[in-house]
């Protein structure tokens, strides 16, 4: 072993590189950005349109149910006013399906003895 090389004690730190060359890194972590295409922006439309269509014939069979034929109109509100809120109107088909169980219910239960 030649006298000038330095040889480290056992258990010093060692630099990986010499201290005369520093180096600044950076890295730059970003949420990505979402990008909503033309063509699902207009699917979402139509299906929000179809189901409020949906839903408005859903709210009046339920309404229809509380004054003629109960069982009958009143499934078809509630059927259809899931059919509405799976569709997007959420609201519509809520009211829709509210409206005829209360429909069903007073038609079996409460009508039967007037």
């Amino acid at each position: 072993m030649k006298k000038e090389e330095h040889v480290p004690e056992i258990g010093a730190s060692v630099p990986l590189q010499s201290s005369a060359y520093r180096e600044e890194t950076a890295a730059e972590i970003a949420a990505p950005v979402p990008t909503v295409r033309r063509r699902e922006r207009d699917d979402s439309r139509e299906r929000t349109a179809g189901g409020t269509g949906m839903g408005t014939l859903a709210l009046a069979l339920s309404i229809l149910s509380l004054f003629v034929m109960p069982i009958l109109f009143g499934a078809a509100g509630i059927v259809l006013g899931f059919v509405a809120r799976s569709r997007g109107a959420t609201g519509l088909g809520a009211w829709a399906i509210g409206i005829g169980v209360i429909s069903i219910v007073v038609g079996i239960f409460i009508l039967p003895f007037f």
